[in-house]
C-alpha cells in the first residue's frame, strides 16, 4: 500500500479484511469550535473508526500535544481494533490536516501499513461516495507498540542544535506567527521563531482542494524555503500537529524527517531559549 492512497482506491478496498479505515479529525479547541466527535457520528466514511488525538496525548505533560507514552497508545489502538497485520488508512476532515499526525504516531510506535486518503472527508463528499453515521466498533486486536523514539526531539536537543547546525529546522507555523509580527495565541508564550530556522506553511505543499502536490512541487517547496531536502530536517509548528504535516511531505519525497515534539508551545515560553524575530 503506498502512504498517499486517493478515493477512489479506498472505495474498491472497503470491505477487505485486513484494511482499517480511521476519522484522525482535530480541531483547536476553542469556544464554539468544531466538534470532531459528533461530526464523525454525523458522518463517515463506512467502516471508520474515530481516533481521538485531543485524547491521545501525554496527558502528565503541561504541554498541550506531546506523544503519549507507549502502553497508552497501543491500548488505544487495540480498542479501536487497529492491530498487528493491520493496513491503516487515516483521513481527516481538519484544515491542520491532522491524520498527519496520526500517521505520524502510529510509525513511530511500530505500525508498518499506514496510508493517508488524499484529499480526505471532503474530496470523499464532493464525489458523492458513501457515507455512514453513528459509531463503528471493531473486535480488539493486539497491537505489538515497538516504540521508536530516534526521529523525536526534545528542547536539549533543540538548544543544541541552534549552536551545531546539525539539522535544518523547518517552521509549519503562518508566515505572521513565524517573524512575530502576529502574537503567539498561548499565554506567556514569546513571539518569533527558532533561531537558524525556515519557514514553510503547510499550505505550500497542498492544493486547493487539500490534496498533496506532487513530488516535484513539494520538493520545489521546501528548497523554495531554503531547505536542502537532502539533507537531516526536523519539523517543528505550535505544538507538533501541522509540523507532521511536513514530515509527511518529505517523506513523499524520500526524505525521514524529524519531528520536535513541544514546538514553539515548549521553546516559545521557555524563557532559557533564544528567540529571532523577523524572516528568516
Amino acid at each position: 500500500m503506498e502512504s498517499l492512497v486517493t478515493t477512489e482506491w479506498l472505495a474498491n478496498e472497503l470491505g477487505a479484511s485486513d484494511l482499517r479505515v480511521v476519522d484522525a479529525t482535530w480541531f483547536m479547541p476553542e469556544p464554539g469550535g468544531r466538534d470532531a466527535a459528533a461530526e464523525y457520528e454525523k458522518a463517515h466514511i463506512p467502516a471508520a473508526v474515530f481516533m481521538d488525538l485531543g485524547e491521545l496525548r501525554d496527558s502528565t505533560s503541561t504541554l498541550p500535544m506531546m506523544m503519549p507514552p507507549a502502553e497508552k497508545f497501543a491500548s488505544r489502538m487495540q480498542s479501536l481494533g487497529l492491530g498487528d497485520g493491520s493496513r491503516i488508512v487515516l483521513y481527516d476532515d481538519a484544515p491542520l490536516k491532522t491524520s498527519a499526525r496520526a500517521w505520524f504516531m502510529l510509525k513511530a510506535f511500530g505500525a508498518h501499513d499506514v496510508a493517508i486518503l488524499d484529499g480526505g472527508l471532503a474530496k470523499w463528499k464532493a464525489e458523492e461516495r458513501e457515507l455512514s453515521s453513528g459509531k463503528e466498533t471493531l473486535r480488539h486486536r493486539h497491537f505489538t507498540v515497538w516504540e521508536d523514539r530516534k526521529d523525536l526531539r526534545d528542547l536539549e536537543q533543540m538548544k543544541a542544535n541552534v549552536d551545531s547546525g546539525a539539522e535544518q529546522v523547518v517552521d509549519a507555523r503562518s508566515a505572521a506567527r513565524f517573524t512575530g509580527e502576529e502574537p503567539d495565541p498561548r499565554p506567556a508564550t514569546h513571539a518569533g521563531h527558532i533561531p537558524g530556522s525556515r519557514n514553510l506553511p503547510i499550505s505550500a505543499i497542498l492544493n486547493e482542494d487539500g490534496t498533496y502536490k506532487d513530488r516535484q512541487a513539494i520538493k520545489a517547496a521546501f528548497e523554495g524555503a531554503g531547505i536542502d531536502t537532502t539533507k537531516p530536517i526536523v519539523t517543528t509548528c505550535g505544538s507538533g500537529v501541522t509540523a507532521s504535516v511536513l514530515a509527511f511531505g518529505l517523506h513523499l519525497i524520500g526524505n525521514k524527517a524529524a519531528l520536535y515534539d513541544g514546538s514553539w508551545s515548549e521553546w516559545g515560553a521557555d524563557r532559557t531559549t533564544p528567540k529571532a524575530m523577523g524572516a528568516a
